[in-house]
């Protein structure tokens, strides 16, 4: 397993910066489709956002609020009844009585995030997480304490869509998301930057509290049952685990990271 990287003098190569996101929900796609009150809202206080069209009963469109400049009723905003709007979500999705149809959020370089962050910088890895629920509650629990960014891969990930905005709780608008092309360089280029890298493994005999660092510290975190991949893990500086009672073998993955990022505030510098 690497080890010692963490806290190196090595400076980033500027040629990775080749690890940027591919946002969407598809390769090619120009459009997503956030259904919700609070996801919606989100994203029209999103400076970032690029909208195409807003869809919502009269009454929803009211309690949601002054609209953006960019927004009008009559160019770009359609009143509609609430079962039409059903068809332009998921079959089960709870849409509140809006839909907006926007463009996927711009591209985040990983080097970016890693060259504009502070000592205390905490990034969130996942490797191979699908589920968009998850995802979602991540970015959820990201926003709330604090998190930096988090990293995916852009394949075999969720990719941004309107069930995971809806998970997140605005989260996807406020915190940065990087997916990149190959996850091991990412966690090298992350190395580079100063950050300690410490995978999270129900069966390592460190727990998280007992391995934080006091700078820049990396949380990766493997899919659902699986977790981490092998070649995932020997790019972590160490492995630990969250303390359990043994009542249950494993927390999901969205409580094991919002668990995590809480344990990682308390570190004293």
């Amino acid at each position: 397993m690497a080890r010692g990287r963490g806290h190196g003098n090595n400076a980033p190569q500027k040629s990775r910066r080749g690890e940027k996101s591919r946002r969407g929900p598809t390769p090619g796609s120009n459009k997503v489709v956030l259904f919700g009150k609070h996801a919606v809202r989100s994203a029209l206080d999103n400076p970032r956002r690029r909208f195409i069209r807003l869809m919502a009963t009269q009454k929803a469109l009211a309690e949601l609020g002054p609209l953006p400049e960019d927004i009008k009723v009559g160019r770009n905003v359609d009143i509609m009844d609430v079962r039409d709007l059903s068809m332009f979500v998921p079959h089960d999705a709870v849409h509140q009585g809006v839909v907006l149809e926007c463009h996927p959020l711009d591209d985040v370089h990983l080097l970016d995030i890693c060259e504009t962050s502070s000592d205390r910088s905490v990034i969130l890895v996942l490797d191979q997480v699908t589920d968009p629920h998850n995802v979602g509650a991540i970015l959820r629990s990201a926003a709330a304490f604090g998190a930096d960014a988090i990293v995916t891969q852009d394949r075999n990930s969720a990719p941004e869509s309107g069930t995971l905005a809806k998970s997140s709780s605005g989260g996807l608008e406020v915190v940065p998301w990087a997916q990149v092309v190959n996850l091991a360089r990412a966690l090298d280029v992350i190395a580079d930057a100063g950050y300690w890298r410490i995978g999270l493994d129900g069966t390592a005999d460190l727990e998280l509290a007992d391995a934080l660092p006091t700078g820049k510290l990396c949380l990766v975190l493997g899919a659902e049952g699986r977790g981490l991949r092998p070649n995932t893990a020997q790019h972590c500086d160490t492995l630990a685990k969250l303390p359990m009672t043994g009542k249950v073998e494993s927390l999901n993955v969205s409580n094991a990271a919002a668990v995590s990022l809480y344990v990682a505030m308390q570190r004293k510098s």
